[in-house]
């Protein structure tokens, strides 16, 4: 009968040589991004679902046609495009600051490092526009009551419904009450060529409805509130994630002017950020397929 040797100090618990063949630290990461893949991918498939359940849905080329100092220009996803571009430049910078950490080049980290946060901050400032675009943007919309009024996009109010026709728009006004006809007015564009006057709250109903008729303006009917819930609530929470890359990136940073990275030997730490980083990167091409291109 044959019996197997085992060795003295054999330490049991030990562990072995790592199955992916990296260190833990990149492993947890890589568990730490699945699992937030999984958040990710069940907040996007809940809004793919209720998106497609119905037939009306705000159109992107409508919501999103604004661009900074660009006045009243219809630029359909022009903004979001550009901050498309930042992002993924910054993810660009981001491994050639890796690539630089193998190299154990400090300076050249230093420098790819402040340009990823340059981006991650200018992508955060971006989005902090377009949000305050839409919270506070005057879109006229046409209430369950027959009725006109101005709404911002919130996560209670949705004013991308379907289009009003002319006629529509013509019956209502004439049952829109004077405060919501001379919240309308004060929204048109150019206004001293309209002819509206500074005291609105004086002018009769019947001039208010001529100077609205003569803006020929747009009127769509109030849309899903689902619409507005979702879209600040998935690009709320990827911006945040943006955040915490950007204060991760500056410890890093202040880190590798410190040097310590060069006392430890390695700048793997550079790689594990630049994981979550790239992780930040490819979810908002997921965010942005399912909110402005379909």
């Amino acid at each position: 009968m044959s019996t197997t040797a085992i060795p003295t100090n054999t330490k049991w618990w030990n562990g072995g040589r790592s199955p992916f063949n990296a260190s833990y630290g990149k492993v947890m990461m890589w568990y730490f991004l699945m699992s937030d893949a999984f958040t990710f991918g069940a907040f996007l498939i809940s809004y793919g679902t209720i998106r497609f359940s119905v037939n009306d849905w705000a159109d992107p080329n409508h919501v999103f046609n604004s661009f900074p100092l660009a006045g009243h220009a219809n630029l359909p996803l022009a903004f979001v495009s550009l901050m498309t571009f930042i992002l993924i430049f910054s993810s660009v910078t981001m491994v050639l600051a890796v690539h630089e950490g193998h190299n154990m080049n400090r300076k050249g980290v230093e420098k790819y490092m402040i340009l990823t946060i340059l981006g991650g901050l200018a992508f955060l400032g971006c989005q902090a526009w377009e949000w305050t675009h839409l919270l506070t943007g005057e879109h006229i919309a046409l209430l369950k009551d027959g009725t006109l009024s101005v709404l911002p996009t919130t996560v209670k109010s949705n004013p991308w419904g379907s289009p009003v026709a002319h006629d529509a728009m013509l019956a209502a006004l004439q049952t829109t009450p004077h405060d919501q006809l001379v919240s309308i007015a004060s929204t048109l564009h150019h206004s001293a060529e309209a002819g509206v006057h500074h005291d609105l709250s004086t002018v009769s109903n019947a001039e208010l409805i001529n100077t609205i008729k003569a803006a020929n303006i747009e009127v769509s009917n109030v849309g899903r509130p689902a619409f507005g819930s979702y879209f600040f609530g998935i690009t709320g929470f990827h911006g945040f994630h943006v955040f915490s890359g950007v204060v991760i990136n500056v410890v890093m940073y202040a880190k590798t002017k410190m040097g310590h990275f060069d006392q430890r030997g390695h700048y793997e730490m550079i790689e594990k950020a630049g994981l979550y980083w790239h992780f930040v990167d490819l979810v908002w091409v997921f965010v942005f397929l399912c909110f402005y291109l379909i």
